[in-house]
């Protein structure tokens, strides 16, 4: 893989169409099933934004205009705004960072560096937003949104560029140097631009957990649209301003894939050949670099697994062995692997057929499967559920308050991530 301004002899930046064209001989007889299947997922994903446009129309213009042009809604707005536009930018830098030090330098012990990169994954939202407000009670607001919000997400930038990184050709970068690049304008000219697909994709994952998040902003107490939307359906169950808001939460989903769309553009990087069977470029750091990029490390683990895994040890110690005597502790734990190894199998399923097209078929329609999945998955968890809960009651009493309808709404929040 490697951009337009080097040779074409080795690899080149394909137009979307001819990739498209090129690709869809491979369809064979089974593609009109996977298509299918993918429009069957993709309606099924539209089932809360149909849920929010029917409370819509029953509520009528009037009060649509009374409820969302309001400065409350204004406020609501730009916090949200101002949340993304500094978080992803800082997730990014942080992302790339981290997957260069890990993948392409001699940095000591970046195996375990690599497995830490990823942990504050397996760390909810929530409970990084807790062990900070433990920590420093008085920390609150969009500078305590950004900090928590970074140190959460990042792992959704550091996965996809660490693994583009990894199947470079390593061949490029030699022919770039050949030409006179210096090493800095070789990752720059020639790396990054190869980057960019995993760096939309990953940005774009981040910023839907962005717009869907509550129990993180709420323990900080900063205002987004899902905090404002919890706090609706807590006075007025299903109130009609809760739907609303859901609704200019979801054309905040829309205006975040044409912004990714447009940055993604319409070349695709594929290799012309097999590529170099070697290893990978390995950059090898001074002493003061070295110590540089230690730190860094060192920081992000201390920030993103230190702080919740030292406060949550903290009060277990606090609470003592009853703690761990609970009579509902086990059958509570039993259960939440039940639904997430359930929860993940099928959405991995699901997840396959829309996949499958993304890369054997690329096109308008593939971009419009994926984008109803992304718009349900801007919602928040509330909207989802009451979206099911309508839908099993009126048409399919039988799964109504089943572990079925569960995994259902697993489904439906958590597809994107898959892909």
């Amino acid at each position: 893989m490697i951009p337009e301004t080097l040779p074409s002899g080795i690899a080149s930046a394909i137009p979307a169409n001819s990739l498209r064209r090129s690709r869809g001989l491979f369809i064979g007889r089974g593609g009109a099933w996977v298509t299918g299947l993918s429009v069957l997922v993709s309606l099924l994903s539209l089932l809360p934004i149909i849920f929010v446009m029917g409370v819509s129309w029953q509520t009528g213009w009037a009060a649509i205009e009374t409820l969302v042009f309001r400065p409350r809604v204004a406020e609501l707005l730009i916090n949200t705004v101002m949340l993304v536009v500094i978080t992803l930018p800082l997730c990014v830098v942080l992302g790339v960072a981290l997957a260069w030090l890990t993948e392409r330098t001699n940095l000591p012990g970046r195996r375990w560096w690599s497995l830490l990169a990823t942990a504050p994954l397996a760390v909810p939202a929530f409970v990084h937003s807790y062990a900070w407000v433990s920590l420093v009670p008085s920390i609150h607001g969009l500078p305590a949104g950004v900090l928590v919000s970074v140190i959460a997400y990042f792992p959704f930038l550091y996965l996809p560029v660490a693994a583009t990184l990894r199947r470079l050709d390593p061949a490029i970068e030699d022919v770039a140097e050949s030409l006179g690049l210096k090493p800095w304008a070789v990752f720059f000219r020639v790396v990054f631009p190869q980057l960019r697909l995993a760096i939309c994709g990953g940005a774009l994952l981040v910023g839907l957990h962005l717009l869907a998040e509550y129990g993180l902003y709420a323990m900080i107490r900063f205002d987004t649209f899902t905090t404002a939307i919890f706090d609706q359906f807590k006075s007025t169950f299903n109130g009609p301003a809760a739907n609303m808001l859901a609704g200019v939460l979801a054309l905040c989903c829309l205006a975040m894939l044409t912004a990714e769309s447009a940055a993604r553009g319409s070349a695709r990087y594929a290799r012309v050949g097999s590529g170099s069977a070697r290893d990978q470029r390995i950059v090898r750091l001074d002493a003061n670099t070295t110590l540089l990029a230690l730190s860094l490390q060192v920081l992000t683990c201390t920030l993103a697994l230190g702080v919740p895994l030292i406060t949550l040890g903290k009060w277990l110690i606090a609470g003592g062995s009853e703690v761990w005597q609970a009579a509902d502790l086990l059958p509570a734990l039993q259960q939440t692997l039940l639904l997430g190894v359930a929860g993940a199998a099928l959405t991995t399923c699901a997840a396959i057929p829309i996949a499958w097209l993304s890369i054997r078929s690329p096109g308008r329609l593939q971009r419009v499967l994926e984008s109803c999945n992304y718009i349900t998955s801007s919602l928040p968890g509330i909207v989802v559920a009451l979206a099911l809960v309508t839908v099993t009651i009126h048409f399919a009493r039988p799964i109504y308050q089943t572990t079925i309808t569960v995994l259902l709404a697993y489904l439906l929040m958590f597809l994107p991530g898959h892909w």
